[in-house]
């Protein structure tokens, strides 16, 4: 029989209900290897043994019954600023360590009344601003394609978790890319749906019109089926008809094996018909706009903490907050007129049939010892900007066996149809190449 982990959804259904496993193997398999690969790894922060245990023994009993849900014992885990009850709810902060959420996010709730099994929560880059997961706090989450190496962020736990066979799937936000690089890094899949279309009760934000929740697994077909339980499906049907590409990439400073793997992918797109989209500011500039726009939020949201509990925000938490604080009045606006016209320009562009298709990130995974570069979410931010679906592919590897992606993004409410597209790009790339650790 193929090694639990390697199951995906539809192989664990198909498992439990032919007899050759129970939910309570299949927790104690992923717990084993928790026990084994995590320590290296650091993607866990709290692991939920018992939780998992009783409701891996709910599971088994509703199979035995008949009565198995959509993802009747499959075995996720949650990023850290998502609420799990009774488990710790810090989003990566130590200014948040030792609160404990008294009830589940609603997309929990969604996930635990499908039949999903709870593992535990996951580390994260210290409150989801930033994008190698280097927590200071909680460790260094590392890549599991690469000792030494980021595995992105701010969701590098669950990216690294599902890349090592850690999990099947994990949830993780994406506020500037913070789902689709740790899926690209990690050379996983990962969808960020429509704003809003997956519910925020629950979340420590960053930027409430910016985050979205979002699903990270080893397939498309998983994504799918965590999709269609933690959003409400669209009632509108869509046919993507035309194909959007980026003017430029000149300064973006795209690695080789990133552009390749995006020709390939326009190639594999056929004859739609093309159009590129024209951006009145430049793609650093978008970038920089969004973050100054998410962390003077987040200046909101952290209130008297920032000045009274300092000491327990790191040093490059309290720079980038202070970078942003600084910013003059004619500063602010210019990022937030940035914003509004990039989140138009996007929206006119896709419109209700188109689908732009750009890499997921300008680079594959450096090490934890380089500086980060400012581009990681030059094409990320686009998505969030606008407020629509994106979903990454792996695309291969690179000269240096590191994983590389592309991403589509699609019109409002459109996901159906954007994994549609995908599951053809990602059958003509074939470019998931598992983890040494699966």
């Amino acid at each position: 029989m193929t090694p639990l982990h390697r199951l995906d959804i539809s192989g664990l259904r198909a498992a439990y209900a032919a007899g050759e496993t129970t939910p309570a193997r299949v927790v104690e398999h992923y717990l084993a290897r928790i026990d084994a690969h995590d320590p290296a790894i650091r993607s866990y922060i709290e692991v939920d043994r018992a939780g998992a245990a009783a409701a891996a023994k709910e599971s088994g009993d509703r199979i035995a019954e008949g009565r198995a849900r959509a993802l009747e014992g499959v075995p996720v885990a949650i990023k850290s600023n998502i609420a799990v009850k009774g488990l710790e709810w810090n989003a990566g902060m130590e200014a948040r360590r030792g609160i404990t959420a008294p009830d589940d996010a609603e997309a929990v709730t969604r996930l635990r009344a499908a039949g999903a099994i709870i593992l535990g929560t996951l580390n994260m880059h210290e409150a989801a601003l930033g994008a190698t997961t280097d927590n200071p706090w909680f460790g260094q989450t590392i890549n599991p394609h690469r000792e030494g190496y980021t595995p992105g962020g701010s969701s590098g736990g669950s990216g690294a978790a599902v890349a090592a066979g850690l999990c099947v799937a994990a949830l993780g936000t994406d506020t500037l890319g913070s789902v689709r690089i740790p899926a690209a890094y990690n050379g996983v899949y990962g969808i960020k749906p429509t704003h809003g279309a997956i519910s925020d009760a629950g979340l420590v934000p960053l930027s409430e019109w910016l985050d979205s929740i979002g699903p990270i697994a080893r397939s498309i077909d998983d994504l799918e089926a965590l999709l269609a339980v933690l959003a409400e499906p669209a009632e509108a049907a869509f046919a993507l008809a035309r194909l959007i590409v980026l003017d430029s990439f000149d300064d973006l400073d795209c690695e080789p094996a990133v552009l390749a793997a995006y020709e390939r992918a326009v190639a594999l797109a056929g004859d739609m018909p093309r159009t590129s989209l024209m951006l009145e500011d430049s793609a650093p500039d978008i970038r920089f706009a969004g973050f100054v726009v998410a962390a003077r939020q987040l200046i909101e949201h952290l209130g008297t903490k920032r000045r009274d509990e300092a000491d327990r925000l790191s040093a490059e938490l309290r720079f980038m907050l202070d970078y942003a604080d600084s910013r003059s009045d004619a500063d602010v606006d210019r990022a937030e007129a940035i914003v509004d016209r990039t989140r138009q320009a996007v929206r006119d562009a896709v419109g209700s049939d188109g689908i732009l298709l750009m890499p997921t990130a300008p680079q594959a995974a450096f090490r934890h010892s380089t500086r980060p570069p400012a581009n990681q979410s030059a094409f990320t931010a686009f998505a969030n900007i606008a407020g629509l679906p994106a979903i990454s592919i792996p695309a291969g590897l690179d000269d240096d066996n590191l994983p590389v992606a592309v991403q589509l993004v699609g019109p409002e409410n459109s996901e159906g149809a954007l994994i549609a597209l995908a599951r053809k790009l990602d059958a003509g790339l074939a470019g998931y190449a598992p983890s040494p650790l699966i």
